[in-house]
C-alpha cells in the first residue's frame, strides 16, 4: 500500500469506510466511454476488487470519448486494456477480467461473487438480461446511459421493476439505445460515470439518498438536471 494513497478521501469517507470499499466487489459490464470513467474512478476510490468485462477491441471511433482509448492502441482488447490502466493505477485492487460479451450462456459467472453490478452497455436488449441475472443473484445495478450531451442514471435494486419503468415491456424494448443515432462526446460520458460511480459508493456503503427507484436526467446543452420518480 503507497503510504497516503486515501488520504483525500478522509473524511468524506471514513476509514471505517474505507474498509468496507477495499472490501467490496464491482462488476463493470461495458468498458467504453461510460465503463472506462466507472472503473478510474472507483479504483482510485479504493473498491478492493473489480470484474470488467467487455468483447470488443478500440477502434479510431472509440478515441473522441473513452478514456481507455489511445492512437496506439487500435485493435487491442478493452477488458485488457482496463486491467492494465487499473493495476497501473491502484497495484492494489485485484481485477479479473472477461474479454467477451455478456450472454446468457456467460452472464452469470461474470458477475459471480459481485456485491454491484454496473450497467455500461450500450443495448437494451442486454440491459434486460443483466437485470434479470442480477435479480437472481440479489444483486443492485447501477445503471446509465448517454446520447448525445444528454444522460440518465438509476439505481435497480432485485425487487425492483426496473429497466420496465424506463423502457417498457422486455419484449418491446428490443431496439438498440439512441446513442446509435446521436453519437456520444467525451464530457458527457464522462459525468454520467461520475454520476454512476458515486451512486456505487452510495449503495456499498449505504450511505446518502441513491436513484433507487428515480432516473436522474441531464441535458448539458441546456444545464437541465431532472429526478423523474420511476414509482
Amino acid at each position: 500500500m503507497i503510504q497516503g494513497r486515501y488520504n483525500r478521501n478522509f473524511s468524506t469517507i471514513s476509514h471505517k469506510e474505507q474498509e468496507i470499499l477495499a472490501g467490496s466487489h464491482v462488476a463493470v459490464i461495458g468498458l467504453g466511454g461510460l465503463g472506462g470513467g466507472v472503473i478510474e474512478m472507483l479504483a482510485r476510490t479504493g473498491v478492493g476488487t473489480l470484474t470488467l468485462v467487455d468483447g470488443d477491441v478500440f477502434d479510431a471511433t472509440n478515441l473522441n470519448r473513452q478514456l481507455l482509448s489511445r492512437e496506439e492502441n487500435m485493435g487491442v482488447s478493452k477488458a485488457r486494456e482496463a486491467r492494465k490502466r487499473i493495476l497501473a493505477i491502484n497495484s492494489t485492487i485485484r481485477v479479473n477480467f472477461f474479454q467477451a460479451y455478456a450472454d446468457e450462456t456467460n452472464f452469470d459467472g461474470m458477475i459471480q461473487g459481485a456485491d454491484l453490478v454496473v450497467d455500461c452497455l450500450d443495448t437494451i436488449a442486454t440491459r434486460f438480461l443483466l437485470q434479470e441475472k442480477a435479480q437472481r443473484k440479489g444483486l443492485p445495478i447501477v445503471s446509465g446511459a448517454i446520447a448525445g450531451v444528454c444522460g440518465q442514471v438509476t439505481v435497480i435494486f432485485p425487487e425492483d421493476s426496473g429497466y420496465e419503468l424506463i423502457y417498457g415491456e422486455k419484449k418491446e424494448a428490443q431496439s438498440p439505445g439512441v446513442e446509435a443515432l446521436t453519437g456520444n462526446i467525451s464530457y458527457c460520458a464522462l459525468f454520467v460515470a461520475s454520476l454512476q460511480a458515486s451512486e456505487c459508493i452510495k449503495v456499498l456503503l449505504r450511505r446518502g439518498d441513491s436513484l433507487r427507484n428515480k432516473l436522474l436526467i441531464v441535458d448539458l446543452w441546456s444545464n437541465s438536471f431532472e429526478v423523474v420518480d420511476l414509482v
